[in-house]
C-alpha cells in the first residue's frame, strides 16, 4: 500500500516536472569508488597537460583571461 502511494507520488512531482518544460535525461559518470580511478585520473591529467604544453595560443589565452578578473570574487 505505501509503495503505491510513494510511486504515485513521484509520478505526480515528475509530472509537474515535465509540465514545467523539463525532461529527464540520465547521465553516466565515472565511478569514484573503482580502485583505479585515482591512477585515471593522473593519466589524464597527464596528457591533457602534455596537450597544453604544445598549445601556445591556448596558453597565452588562459594567461589573457586570468589578468581580467575584475569584478570577481572569492
Amino acid at each position: 500500500m505505501a509503495n503505491t502511494h510513494i510511486k504515485a507520488k513521484v509520478q505526480r512531482h515528475r509530472e509537474s516536472l515535465r509540465l514545467a518544460g523539463l525532461r529527464p535525461v540520465q547521465i553516466w559518470v565515472p565511478d569514484t569508488r573503482r580502485l583505479d580511478f585515482a591512477e585515471e585520473c593522473r593519466r589524464q591529467c597527464l596528457i591533457a597537460a602534455q596537450a597544453d604544453l604544445g598549445d601556445m595560443e591556448m596558453q597565452q589565452f588562459t594567461d589573457a583571461t586570468l589578468t581580467d578578473l575584475d569584478g570577481w570574487t572569492e
